[in-house]
């Protein structure tokens, strides 16, 4: 029987021992888990900060699953080596596991800057970082949230949606500088402002002190948009001195990026760039030991999204159970979502490119929060930005997700309503449209669902695990299965 060792029980991690399950009832599993708690969606974190779910919305397995599935789960037992000769691995507590494959699924942590006073912020990456937040948020009066990348705007945006005054400081010169051009993250900036949170943009944080942050002195004020009672000299809450800025706060969240975990492949002498080097099989250059998700660097990338991690777990589980020994991962073509109250936002691709590099669509609205912008090269959709509320999100990603010729009419594809092109309606949705890019579940796969039963979104989510990814696919499939129900005269 094949003892298979998963370390990791993360997002990668546990959907990887589902797969494996689902294709084989008879591997010996064992999982490893660093937190002691069941695996959960990290992806939703943000919702749960924001309160609109619960910590109970977003769990994934229970002890109940393994032990109905015959999985050995072990969470809070810390792998600390691998014994490749002997194919084991040694736990702190002194535990040694045989395997004959080992998957490791270590995942990300969270970057913390060498900052003084680095130990009053808590960072924003895991279950326990959420629940000590929200704990802080209840007496706080202010809040400060290092860094304005993804995560950064979900944890700013969680806590404003909480009334906590809260002020993103952020070092690039606009927010979410990796996915979005600088018009972007300008009126992201300011769609975010009018939602309570001040943007500070170009500055250095120096110092975290019992009560807010010192930036560097001299940090420039960026695209700064200051909120109601904030002047150009001292924002809200900021006191000025000649060794910088302070802006004052009762709780400081550090959002300042994930790093791989990779100790573990390091000491075990395989190969490790930012992340342990896999090839097409998932598998290191030692052929009994995979590794997915955050912690594997794939043709040179680290992918740090739910969908890559989740299509690295079945690649794996394919190979494992030896029912798809053709299984390969070719890497996958990124789309970046926020869908928050009050801010919505999909970004996907070479969204940097100028007009010397490529034909460039584009629209903006900034007092309707509202910016859209195609990338084309060749004919085909190599990059898009759709800020706000928009109905071609689901045709312009699925344009891109193919790589197909664009029509001629590339305005639109961003204005499908005037102009006939092909819209997000139910009805004019094609079966092969792929609804839920985390689990690659189509409009006709939730068609046959339904007409097998699952006459609502939770059902349909049970059997295809549509929403349970990045959660950004809801309402998408909530209008698939309304329309259904809509056509049968059935109440949804």
């Amino acid at each position: 029987m094949t003892r298979l060792v998963v370390v990791g029980n993360g997002m990668a991690g546990a959907r990887l021992v589902s797969e494996v399950r689902a294709r084989d009832p008879h591997i010996r599993i064992t999982v490893f888990g660093a937190e002691t708690g069941r695996p959960y969606n990290r992806a939703l974190l943000s919702n749960v900060l924001a309160g609109t779910m619960t910590p109970g919305q977003v769990w994934m397995l229970d002890a109940e699953w393994y032990a109905d599935h015959a999985v050995t789960a072990l969470p809070g037992v810390e792998v600390t080596a691998i014994d490749r000769e002997a194919r084991e691995v040694l736990t702190a507590c002194g535990r040694r596991e045989p395997y004959d494959v080992l998957v490791l699924a270590t995942g990300g942590e969270a970057v913390v800057p060498p900052l003084p006073g680095a130990e009053r912020a808590v960072a924003f990456r895991t279950m326990g970082d959420c629940e000590a937040i929200l704990a802080a948020a209840g007496t706080a009066r202010r809040a400060v949230v290092v860094g304005g990348g993804l995560l950064g705007v979900e944890a700013a945006r969680g806590l404003a949606g909480r009334g906590l005054p809260v002020t993103l400081l952020h070092l690039a010169g606009h927010l979410m500088e990796r996915q979005l051009d600088a018009e972007a993250g300008l009126v992201l900036g300011e769609s975010l402002a009018g939602l309570g949170v001040e943007i500070r943009t170009g500055v250095t944080v120096r110092e975290i002190l019992d009560g807010g942050v010192r930036l560097a002195a001299g940090a420039g004020r960026g695209t700064a948009v200051g909120t109601a009672g904030a002047t150009a000299a001292s924002p809200s809450g900021a006191g000025e001195s000649g060794e910088g800025e302070v802006v004052e706060a009762d709780l400081v969240v550090l959002a300042c990026g994930v790093r791989p975990v990779t100790r573990l492949a390091r000491d075990a002498g395989l190969a490790v760039a930012r992340g342990v080097v896999v090839d097409d099989e998932m598998r290191t250059g030692d052929p009994s030991i995979f590794a997915i998700g955050e912690c594997a660097e794939h043709d040179g990338v680290v992918y740090g999204l739910v969908a890559p991690a989740w299509e690295q777990a079945a690649v794996v589980a394919g190979l494992v159970t030896a029912t798809d020994r053709t299984a390969r991962y070719r890497g996958s073509r990124l789309v970046t979502r926020l869908k928050a109250r009050g801010v919505e936002l999909a970004a996907m691709g070479e969204t940097h490119l100028t007009e010397d590099e490529a034909e460039i669509v584009r629209f903006s609205h900034r007092t309707r929060g509202t910016y859209r912008k195609l990338v084309i090269r060749d004919g085909r959709l190599v990059g898009a930005i759709l800020l706000g509320e928009t109905p071609a999100v689901g045709t312009v990603t699925r344009l891109f997700d193919h790589g197909g010729p664009l029509p001629a009419d590339r305005a639109g594809l961003l204005f499908p309503g005037l102009a006939g092109a092909a819209a997000d309606s139910p009805v004019r949705m094609p079966d092969t449209a792929r609804v839920c890019q985390c689990n690659n579940v189509t409009k006709g796969r939730i068609r046959s669902c339904w007409e097998s039963g699952a006459r609502d979104v939770a059902a349909v989510a049970a059997a295809t695990r549509a929403t349970t990814g990045c959660g950004s696919c809801r309402d998408a499939v909530e209008g698939i299965v309304g329309w259904l129900c809509e056509q049968e005269g059935i109440p949804a």
